[in-house]
């Protein structure tokens, strides 16, 4: 049967607009012909991501592409947010790889199964999220380019590399929090609404004591090793911390406008150098996410 210009017209668009809802090991089947083969796969071989950093969180300029809002994938609707700000939510994460690599994405790049990205339903894009995997205590930072999953209850679908580093592509899925970075004009940064250095680097302790002056001279200061929105991996967390540093610990739960967290933090420590150590020795054990906080955050 020959197909119409505007069948071949739908097709495509509809195939464009779904490029990121793949997920492995079991996508549903594509019926368009953009893609050389059927169903999602790993790439051939053992891709070593052990000397693969994080994406580097940077200032983008809002852009209209891959942010129309609504839009209707497979007859349902979604809305894209206004802002990434404050974002931090829980649920399953998936990947994909190989089958579309080298194709589109949603806002017009290009999909690399090697890189540190992912596809989000309602995150304006590109953006930048730290997704953590709530079984193992594992953080990645990604670069959001994509739309989707539109695959039942999943939150969010990682390249390749990015659930590799997380310890999931095995498995296909994971249990995950993602919270959203923000990066302003001027450089500065938030993660799920709260002071960000990006890629683990601390942040300088100097600006955390401005923040305890403007916020009417708290000083002590606490080493935040990660936020989780349920207590079971925060407890986990901090079992891990103990075993290689002894200061005082805790679990400190915050009421937020996007919901209850669990925040692991060490200290408090009563001026900046004894922050810094402990810091210092946290990451060399392997405890790369750290930020400074003061007690007020």
């Amino acid at each position: 049967m020959t197909q119409s210009p505007f069948s071949l017209l739908v097709i495509i668009v509809t195939a464009f607009v779904i490029s990121g809802c793949a997920s492995s090991p079991t996508p549903e089947k594509d019926h368009s012909s953009r893609y050389t083969i059927s169903q999602d796969r790993a790439p051939d071989g053992d891709f070593d991501v052990s000397g693969l950093g994080n994406a580097q969180p940077r200032y983008e300029a809002p852009r209209s592409a891959g942010n129309k809002s609504p839009y209707t994938v497979w007859g349902k609707q979604y809305s894209v947010m206004a802002s990434n700000d404050g974002y931090v939510e829980r649920g399953t994460a998936s990947w994909y790889g190989e089958k579309f690599h080298g194709h589109k994405t949603s806002n017009g790049e290009v999909f690399d199964m090697y890189e540190m990205s992912a596809a989000h339903k309602s995150l304006r894009i590109p953006g930048y999220a730290r997704v953590t995997n709530l079984d193992n205590g594992r953080s990645v930072i990604v670069r959001v380019n994509d739309r989707g999953p539109f695959h039942g209850d999943r939150l969010i679908d990682l390249s390749y590399a990015a659930a590799k580093k997380l310890g999931y592509q095995g498995k296909g899925t994971a249990r995950v929090e993602v919270a959203a970075i923000t990066v302003k004009q001027d450089g500065t940064m938030t993660l799920a609404g709260q002071p960000f250095s990006g890629d683990g680097e601390p942040v300088p302790v100097e600006k955390v004591a401005d923040l305890a002056e403007e916020k009417g001279g708290a000083t002590s200061l606490f080493v935040q090793l990660g936020s989780f929105s349920s207590r079971n991996p925060a407890e986990v967390l901090l079992d891990k911390a103990r075993d290689v540093i002894e200061n005082p610990m805790r679990v400190r739960a915050v009421d937020t406008a996007s919901g209850r967290f669990h925040r692991v933090q060490v200290g408090p420590f009563s001026n900046p150098d004894e922050a810094r150590k402990a810091q210092a020795r946290l990451e060399s054990r392997g405890f790369g996410q750290t930020i400074l906080l003061t007690d007020s955050h």
